[in-house]
């Protein structure tokens, strides 16, 4: 007999069925007992006789094979009436390390990472990767549909991306490498290759000093770079865009998901556009909180949120025009006033989780502004060359997908959203 899946079973009008999956909960009542069988499509109820229980334990894989019946009463409104259950893969263990057939899981988050492979398999929690699954395939398909082309770039990299050196090192057959934080040389380059237009989804990775409920050393970048751009405005509309697109699709297609946790998504977002320095001196004004120079800090960022959505009813905001101090070498300097940049942040519930801009395209303005952050061009010289031959105005942005998954579904820290998060404390699992 073929398999079928539980969902399948609960909407179709089938008969005989034969379904697999794990024992998600065992109740007995007298010599009648009701399993609970859990596969990746849902939950349903199992009747047998308790002798065949008997030595049935809670996540053992187990194969039914009986009669599906309509019973209003049982959770699903339809229950199978077993004419045999069969065990697939034992269990050896004591006692699990933490129940998970009780909604939500009540153990710490470093004890649920230490079981990743059982703490995952609710399925609330695997709805949040159902979720960054379509975050992910929305971002390319709204991407392609535009004319942008995939690309796949090396995470195996010979200099740093933006000069700096929070990175990790390997040995590449004697020679000094790294670990890349981003594509980013590598898509700009792309654009110049006559691509115009590309985007990649990839690993990062940041040797940061950083133990807090917001950072990765091992992160999935979204990264977009287009070519023939008027400005950075440009870039900034073409998120807006895959948001409002991203939250479409979501509601189509992740329903259930989105309302295990609870997740209201709005119907249209519009994404102000504020200065940096106007944002400061709100801070400054509202909250009395001075901000570091060139940027906002964790809580700066929290609290402008918190002001943005009882003053303007919205999640999102852009800050704009940063200070070049502050943004890589080969950020574009603003044309009113070459101490700022054409570049953006996107703040989304209090955390910043787009970094973009528009890129200097000129070699020589290009080569002299390396120079300026004190860098060598000859290190860079891959990169450079290809700004030699009618490289077009440029820019892109780049979207830490953990953090997206992290405030869309307000979790409470960005490893809930790794399947195996790497951080400054954690290589294992």
């Amino acid at each position: 007999m073929k398999r079928s899946y539980v969902a399948d079973v609960i909407e179709n009008n089938l008969q005989k069925v034969l379904v697999r999956g794990w024992v998600h909960r065992v109740n007995c009542v007298g010599k009648v007992a009701f399993v609970h069988l859990r596969d990746r499509t849902g939950v349903i109820q199992v009747v047998t006789d308790d002798v065949t229980i008997r030595d049935l334990r809670l996540e053992m894989s187990v194969e039914v094979t009986g009669d599906r019946v309509v019973n209003e009463k049982a959770p699903s409104g339809v229950e199978i009436h077993a004419d045999s259950v069969r065990v697939l893969g034992k269990v050896y263990y004591d006692m699990l390390p933490f129940e998970i057939n009780k909604g939500r899981i009540r153990a710490s988050l470093e004890t649920q990472l230490d079981h990743r492979a059982i703490s995952l398999r609710p399925a609330r929690m695997r709805a949040i990767f159902r979720i960054q699954q379509e975050i992910e395939e929305a971002f390319r398909t709204y991407l392609k549909g535009l004319g942008f082309t995939q690309i796949h770039t090396p995470k195996i990299i010979s200099s740093a991306t933006e000069g700096g050196s929070e990175m990790f090192t390997v040995d590449f057959f004697g020679k000094r490498a790294f670990l890349a934080q981003s594509p980013q040389f590598y898509k700009q380059m792309m654009v110049g290759a006559g691509f115009e237009r590309v985007f990649e989804v990839g690993h990062a990775y940041r040797a940061e000093l950083h133990n807090t409920w917001r950072h990765l050393s091992e992160y999935v970048s979204m990264d977009v770079e287009m070519g023939f751009i008027e400005s950075y405005e440009d870039l900034m509309d073409l998120e807006e865009g895959y948001i409002n697109y991203l939250f479409d699709r979501l509601r189509s297609t992740c329903a259930k998901e989105l309302e295990m946790h609870g997740v209201s998504l709005p119907d249209k977002v519009e994404i102000p556009r504020i200065p940096l320095a106007e944002a400061q001196g709100i801070l400054l004004e509202k909250f009395g909180r001075r901000s570091p120079r060139g940027g906002l800090d964790a809580e700066g960022e929290k609290l402008f949120s918190e002001y943005m959505k009882k003053e303007h009813g919205t999640d999102f905001v852009f800050l704009i025009k940063y200070p070049a101090s502050k943004r890589p070498m080969y950020t574009m300097p603003d044309p009113e006033d070459p101490e700022l940049t054409q570049s953006f942040d996107l703040i989304y519930k209090g955390l910043e989780i787009t970094t973009g801009g528009q890129r200097i395209h000129d070699y020589d303005m290009l080569k002299a502004n390396i120079e300026k952050f004190g860098l060598n061009p000859e290190s860079f010289s891959f990169y450079l060359d290809s700004f030699r031959y009618g490289m077009p105005p440029h820019g892109g942005f780049a979207i830490g997908l953990e953090r997206l998954t992290m405030k869309l579904l307000d979790l409470e820290n960005i490893r809930e959203a790794a399947f195996f998060p790497r951080d400054i404390k954690r290589l294992e699992p």
